[in-house]
């Protein structure tokens, strides 16, 4: 499991990445990102979600939104 100090980076990095996709602020695409089933997987040892890249879990929120 990645540090606290570089998961935080990787959330970051990975707010900003959404919020350009989107076309919303980061605050708000850091809001998305936790309420989301993502961001529970991303914090599950067993699925190692945050192993992949930051963009890759961008099209996985993506994806998620697509499905509500």
């Amino acid at each position: 499991m990645l540090s606290p100090l570089l998961m935080w980076n990787k959330i970051g990095r990975i707010s900003v990445s959404l919020s350009k996709r989107l076309d919303i602020s980061p605050i708000r695409a850091l809001d998305i990102f936790y309420t989301s089933h993502v961001c529970q997987r991303m914090h599950c040892p067993k699925e190692e979600l945050y192993t992949f890249s930051d963009e890759y879990i961008v099209d996985e929120l993506i994806l998620e939104l697509q499905g509500e």
